[in-house]
């Protein structure tokens, strides 16, 4: 529950301030007439993913199980890849998001109507299609019932709240710092899923390995005992992973943090030094 609600509240945080400076932007200008077109594409968006995961989850029931751990694997690869890059965009981008959606809302209010509910939907429902696949694949890992849909709802509700808070200058908080550090722990949750989605490809066929063991400590750390489901639910933590699923966990993981750290991790700059002015003619 708490890795999904983590997923939920940090790409439904995201969607939240996108909303919330379209809304404060047009309110500010005194444009408060071309708010029903950003509501309806931001609706629209929103029920595109709920109906994206409506299919994923309805949709892969039907199928056989090597079907089911093929579609599974497929997804959870490409989910682990969506969010790795949103997160580094994000870290990137976070300064300038405000700026470059003014540009794109002026751009819409002047072509139209239609262009705002597009712009509108295509800023939320990318955020919302990601959220979706990925909290499908993270749910599909821990295989915990309704748990990790409560945690993910609950994510998802908080973000909502805290972009609320923020839009009426009630909350103010570090974004860069949040970002940075929900960033890195969604890559852990992020490589337990990869790893995750490698098994469904081993027991696919689709790719050899499937009876070789890096180790086993089912014994010392069982899966149906407490701290068990606490490892698996936040890190996707299997006590017995094939070889090709901790390699693979290795090479995503440790790269992948001191790339996030190692490049925005704000290393120091180099002081500038003064330069000597002129003595006066």
């Amino acid at each position: 529950m708490f890795g999904n609600y983590l997923i939920g509240l940090r790409e439904g945080l995201e969607a939240s301030l996108v909303v919330c400076i379209l809304i404060a932007y047009l309110v500010k200008t005194g444009r408060r007439d071309k708010l029903p077109p950003v509501w309806l594409g931001v609706g629209s968006a929103v029920v595109l993913s709920m109906a994206f995961g409506a299919v994923l989850q309805f949709g892969s029931s039907q199928l056989t199980f090597e079907a089911q751990e093929a579609l599974g694997g497929s997804l959870s690869i490409i989910s682990v890849g969506l969010v790795t890059w949103m997160v580094f965009w994000m870290r990137r981008t976070a300064r300038h998001l405000k700026t470059e959606l003014h540009g794109k809302l002026d751009a819409a209010i002047a072509m139209g109507t239609t262009a705002l509910v597009v712009t509108s939907f295509l800023a939320v429902g990318r955020e919302g299609l990601e959220t979706a696949l990925f909290i499908w694949s993270a749910v599909q890992a821990t295989d915990d019932g309704w748990n990790p849909l409560i945690g993910a709802a609950l994510g998802l509700l908080t973000s909502v709240v805290l972009g609320w808070l923020f839009y009426r200058g009630a909350l103010k908080i570090n974004l860069a710092k949040f970002f940075t550090w929900t960033g890195a722990m969604l890559v852990v949750v992020a490589a337990g899923v990869l790893a995750y989605g490698v098994h469904d490809l081993q027991e696919a066929g689709w790719l050899p390995g499937l009876h070789n063991t890096a180790f086993d400590i089912s014994s010392t750390i069982p899966k149906d005992s407490w701290y068990g489901t606490l490892l698996k639910g936040v890190f996707n933590f299997q006590p017995d992973p094939t070889v090709l699923q901790l390699v693979v966990w290795l090479l995503y993981l440790l790269p992948t943090l001191a790339v996030f750290f190692g490049l925005f991790g704000g290393g120091k700059a180099k002081p500038v030094k003064p330069v000597a002015a002129k003595p006066a003619a």
